[in-house]
């Protein structure tokens, strides 16, 4: 059925389809009304306040960078004009990011300029048409996704070569020269030009820097309120105001009149080198787009106090927008077109909702393009090249640098710096992707085997991926292991192929078979063998609670055993016989596919104990659980968060909330919080209670903690959190605490106020957003958390904090059976005077809306 028949009618229809006795709908004849309202008139475009003063703030960043980038090109001044208002009007309305702005950008600045001086204006316009053609093939292949999964390192190197070239050049019209085709040529003339300074152009220049430099950092309110007109816009004005009340001589803008301004022509040239020139500026202009889009959602996501919802970017649309807008500039004798980073940002941070901020700046843009030309004419050409030498600079950006030196991938980076700088675009990048597969190579094939004897027993340690490459290098250290000698393999790398897997099995066999012993363990594969017995680390998924651990069975060993297990090593490569035999499981998911630790139940020691090698413990498995589980840690865990822990221990604890809570066991506070070490101050009780200051009895301990957390630690915000299932909100059900006599039921005594204030109609209750409470025991756990608030607000140190403005309250309950959570709504986790306390779902990420 057409989906253009209305619901109703197509329900109707398949209701009869399926026998189902419908009556047809009759239709109900209005009679005239003549006096009745007329129809609505049709909506209006309206535009948020916040897209215009955005949209201004974007243009007067736009219209210097656009001038002094088609001045670094070497391409007509109006062509910057032209594409910064179709990359505004067309990219803008066209693209699937609605806040990214586009317009020519200084990382195609090479590119062009070689282009131009290779071919020709028209030709390069040409190009640029058949670019923007090549990304709307791209955009409808939708590939946009394949484009980020080029190396970080070849990205940030392809912007750092291209800002050192724009930089090198930049400086020579900045000294008061002309720059030269190519970086070497304009390092070697430098001296030459150092020796023939143009006073006026390095004064001019040297205040357009200072004032970029200055801008950003005027201190005081004053400051803040300067900082809203952008650092380029107050840069050249400033300086085209001293060089004009100075009457210095120095070349300035010429804007030609619109009636000569050269459109595109047909690409005229060698056709492999105009294929490899719409090549590089597809790559160049996609590759730029997709990454500006991408950093665009990240900076809309941390932008405080949003109210407007910005629907997520649409990588592909962003690429179909990019190649029209390329089109129409190339067609109109522009400059290439792509995302520009520092419109973007400045978009974002202006508080633009929509994409009528990007296509009002480029409304303003056609308009200062027409009626401002006079007064463009005024702008000196160096103080234009220091602006663009700035943002060239930038360009090489040391934290990039830092973070790819942390990754190891430093030398990715230089090669396709020094390769974008000293040979092209297309090049460097080429280089930089060939040596970022050269590195992955070598991460994959190479491995370190050493062997060290220490207090008899010889270690030998892979650090690396151990493949077939590895096993001369691990035979030769396993060799080296003298008969009947005790064997420690550690394993440091997550990959291990069958070749290395059949090796090490041989020679455990052989070893064992001589009277030696041999541990293997690792990040991977821990499994400890000997001759008489084989034990595996625990391999169970993360939070899974002692008693559903599949790696220690009792009474036959460890584990189920499988088919085959492996063979005596205890371990087997996944898919090959005896993969399904898991005694400490085939690993988590998460565990690389061509590796299966398993573990054999044939094991001599004593049927309720078991030995841990590696802690040197023993204990039997029914009773010791937790030490187990701290063998494990150490082992595992510790590893992993001992950077951050002696961190903590240097610094101190610096947690930012305090989380008081139910001492029930199936309450992980670090998981259903996702904190780490140092991000929250625990206090957990029986039933989540805070007694009321002064209340008589020895219950000074949370009043001491609660204390301690706001007047010491100063935690900005305090949670108390319920859950389903409390035995003490059941205890206080079924009976009073009476006298007290015991001390769990002096300790009960508190809850009493949330017993009085759920059976007390006057006052306003708890309820769950969007259904029912399942029962009376649950209705008084969440009636327990807004009493619990109020017994907080009566502390001295609570009371006063919240009447700073210091700190603030939450409420939450945590359903266990159905592992979710409810937030208390409310201004400081309270509830209005008259209505109920409303606890709302808080949804996971695959029930969040998507893009409308």
């Amino acid at each position: 059925m057409s989906a253009c028949v209305p619901a109703r009618y197509r329900s109707l229809g398949l209701a009869r389809a399926a026998g189902i006795h419908t009556p047809t709908p009759k239709r109900t004849k209005h009679p005239d009304r003549p006096h009745s309202p007329a129809p609505p008139p049709p909506r209006r475009f309206r535009v948020a306040g916040a897209d215009v003063s955005a949209s201004i703030a974007v243009f007067l960043i736009a219209l210097p960078l656009s001038l002094g980038i088609a001045l670094a090109t070497g391409a007509p001044l109006q062509a910057g004009l032209v594409a910064a208002a179709v990359g505004g009007l067309v990219a803008g309305r066209l693209g699937g990011c609605p806040l990214q702005v586009s317009g020519p950008a200084a990382g195609l600045t090479v590119v062009t300029a070689d282009l131009i001086h290779r071919y020709g204006w028209r030709t390069t316009c040409g190009i640029t048409v058949l670019a923007g053609l090549a990304q709307l093939g791209l955009g409808c292949l939708r590939v946009a996704r394949t484009a980020l999964a080029v190396s970080p390192a070849v990205v940030h190197g392809m912007l750092a070569g291209i800002g050192l070239t724009i930089a090198v050049a930049q400086l020579h019209i900045v000294l008061g020269g002309t720059p030269q085709s190519s970086v070497i040529d304009n390092v070697l003339a430098l001296p030459a030009q150092l020796a023939r300074l143009h006073p006026a152009a390095v004064s001019v220049s040297v205040l357009t820097l200072s004032v970029l430099l200055t801008w950003p950092r005027l201190p005081g309110r004053p400051g803040r309120m300067c900082r809203r007109i952008p650092a380029p816009l107050v840069a050249v004005a400033g300086a085209t105001a001293v060089a004009s009340l100075a009457g210095l001589t120095l070349p300035k803008v010429d804007l030609p009149s619109w009636s000569s301004h050269a459109l595109a022509g047909m690409p005229e040239g060698p056709a492999l080198g105009i294929a490899a020139a719409v090549l590089t500026t597809t790559l160049v202009c996609s590759v730029q787009s997709l990454l500006g889009t991408v950093a665009v959602d990240k900076l809309i996501a941390r932008r405080p106090g949003q109210r407007v919802r910005v629907h997520p970017s649409d990588l592909d649309r962003e690429l179909l927008g990019q190649g029209a807008a390329n089109i129409v500039t190339g067609a109109l004798g522009g400059l290439p077109v792509a995302g520009v980073a520092v419109r973007s940002s400045a978009n974002v941070q202006s508080g633009a909702v929509s994409r009528n901020s990007t296509m009002l700046h480029g409304v303003f843009v056609v308009v200062a393009a027409l009626l401002m030309a006079p007064i463009l004419d005024l702008i000196p050409l160096a103080s234009l090249a220091a602006l663009v030498m700035a943002v060239g600079i930038q360009m090489v950006s040391l934290h990039h640098i830092r973070t790819v030196t942390r990754h190891r991938e430093v030398l990715v980076y230089v090669v396709t710096t020094l390769g974008v700088a000293l040979l092209g675009v297309l090049e460097g990048v080429a280089l930089g992707v060939a040596m970022a597969v050269a590195v992955a190579l070598n991460r994959l094939a190479h491995a370190r085997v050493t062997h060290k004897e220490k207090g008899g027993v010889h270690h030998v340690h892979v650090r690396g991926q151990l493949t077939f490459l590895a096993v001369p290098r691990l035979s030769r250290a396993l060799h080296l292991v003298p008969h009947g000698a005790h064997a420690v393999v550690e394993l440091d790398g997550s990959f291990m192929d069958h070749a290395a897997y059949e090796s090490l099995q041989d020679w455990r066999n052989a070893h064992t078979a001589q009277g030696g012993t041999a541990e293997l363990i690792g990040c991977r594969i821990g499994v400890r063998s000997t001759p008489k017995t084989a034990t595996a680390t625990c391999r169970c998924r993360p939070w899974t609670p002692w008693r559903n651990h599949q790696c220690d069975g009792p009474a036959g060993g460890w584990g189920r055993g499988g088919r085959d297990g492996g063979g005596d090593l205890g371990f087997g490569v996944t898919g090959a016989e005896g993969g399904e035999g898991v005694g400490a499981g085939a690993g988590p998911p998460e565990a690389p596919a061509e590796v299966g630790v398993q573990a054999e139940a044939h094991t001599n020691a004593a049927p309720d104990s078991t030995s841990d090698t590696n802690s040197g413990y023993t204990y039997d498995s029914s009773g010791h659980e937790l030490a187990h589980g701290i063998s494990a840690f150490q082992r595992n865990t510790a590893p992993l968060v001992r950077g951050e822990l002696a961190r903590l221990a240097r610094e101190g604890q610096r947690p930012s909330q305090l989380f008081l809570t139910c001492a029930d066991s199936r309450l992980v506070t670090s998981m259903i919080t996702s904190s780490g070490p140092g991000d929250l101050f625990v206090v957990r009780n029986v039933g989540n209670l805070v007694p009321l200051p002064g209340e008589k009895g020895d219950d000074d301990s949370v009043g001491a903690a609660i204390e301690y957390a706001v007047d010491v630690l100063k935690v900005r915000s305090i949670t108390v959190c319920g859950h389903s299932g409390c035995g003490a909100m059941q205890a206080l059900l079924n009976s009073m605490p009476g006298d007290g006599r015991t001390p769990l039921r002096r300790w009960l005594r508190h809850g009493l106020p949330s017993l009085a204030r759920m059976a007390d109609g006057s006052r306003p209750g708890a309820r769950l957003s969007g259904r029912p409470t399942a029962d009376m025991a649950e209705q008084l756990c969440l009636t327990n958390v807004v009493q619990q608030l109020e017994h907080l607000r009566a502390h001295d140190s609570v009371a006063r904090a919240l009447a700073e403005g210091t700190l603030k309250l939450h409420g939450m309950y945590f359903h266990v059976g159905e592992a979710q959570a409810y937030l208390l709504g409310g201004a400081d986790g309270g509830a209005d005077a008259d209505t109920d306390a409303v606890f709302e779902r808080v949804a996971g990420a695959e029930e969040l809306p998507g893009p409308a």
